[in-house]
């Protein structure tokens, strides 16, 4: 794909639209809270393994501030191991199915599986979010394209199994911009609205503590692509690194917001936080500030 194509900033719309006719506004930083319902999730595994526990998180994060709630079932840290989709549905579709009863909350469903994002959509889910931006499962964009809903496409070298084994780049950012090209291209081939997609450049996805800061330092790069950024950098082990701390990945809450601030004054629209309450008051001072600019 000619990157002409994309290098139209007014494409990027005011809205991402949902099923159904709804639709979430970029007049702000949207928040998406981290609601992982794993026994080994890098920061919070196990502790909301439970359905009942799950749902009063997520209705917790939604009173907090929360613009979305990303639902996983299997984790995505460094070494992990894949679980089967039978586990994964057993973990994700209770919870969704709870939230539903007591909410309207648009819910992502963290997985890069199409069978578990094909149930998910059914109990209520409303955007897949795939960390191998549809490269492990391609029918996943037949359903994405046929359900009409918004997908993120995440860059990611290798699996969560071997990211982080030595990963190499030539220059990061423009390696993902490219990466970035090649799925857009496909996405779209596959039928799913360019309006309904999503760019996460990955930070912690097979990328060193020098990538994720460039990453961070160049976000305007992926700007050019006309859609919406989402960036997640929530607790993640980059900013312990940076202090040199042994400190607990929910320790990370400072690094955490000063890194989603700054995502999103270098442009991010959705910030994927597990400090929901702490991350919507840093952002009401960022908003604030350009307010009066």
């Amino acid at each position: 794909m000619e990157m002409q194509k994309l290098n139209r900033p007014e494409e990027l719309k005011a809205v991402i639209p949902l099923a159904g006719g709804r639709q979430l506004e970029l007049s702000r930083p949207l928040i998406t809270g981290v609601l992982n319902v794993t026994p080994d999730s890098f920061s919070d595994g196990g502790q909301f393994a439970e359905p009942g526990q799950a749902v009063a998180r997520a209705l917790e994060m939604e009173e907090e501030g929360a613009d979305i709630i990303d639902i996983g079932g299997e984790s995505s840290r460094p070494g992990a191991e894949p679980v089967p989709v039978e586990q994964e549905l057993k973990r994700v579709i209770p919870v969704i199915e709870g939230i539903r009863k007591v909410s309207t909350v648009p819910i992502s469903i963290d997985t890069y599986k199409r069978p578990t994002a094909e149930k998910a959509l059914a109990a209520g889910a409303d955007i897949v979010n795939d960390i191998s931006a549809l490269r492990f499962d391609e029918s996943m964009a037949e359903l994405v394209a046929a359900a009409k809903v918004p997908v993120i496409l995440m860059h990611m070298l290798g699996t969560p199994r071997d990211m982080q084994n030595n990963p190499r780049y030539d220059d990061c950012v423009e390696d993902v911009a490219r990466f970035f090209e090649e799925r857009i291209d496909f996405a779209i081939s596959a039928g799913i609205d360019k309006s309904r997609i999503i760019l996460d450049p990955g930070i912690g996805f097979g990328k060193r503590l020098s990538d994720n800061i460039e990453l961070l330092a160049r976000l305007e790069r992926f700007k050019a692509f006309g859609l919406p950024l989402l960036i997640g950098t929530s607790r993640k082990s980059f900013i312990g690194m940076l202090q040199d701390s042994d400190r607990p990945a929910s320790a990370r809450i400072g690094g955490s917001i000063a890194s989603g601030v700054t995502a999103v004054m270098k442009g991010a629209n959705i910030v994927r936080v597990h400090d929901v309450a702490e991350t919507v008051e840093a952002l009401k001072v960022v908003s604030a500030v350009k307010g009066a600019i």
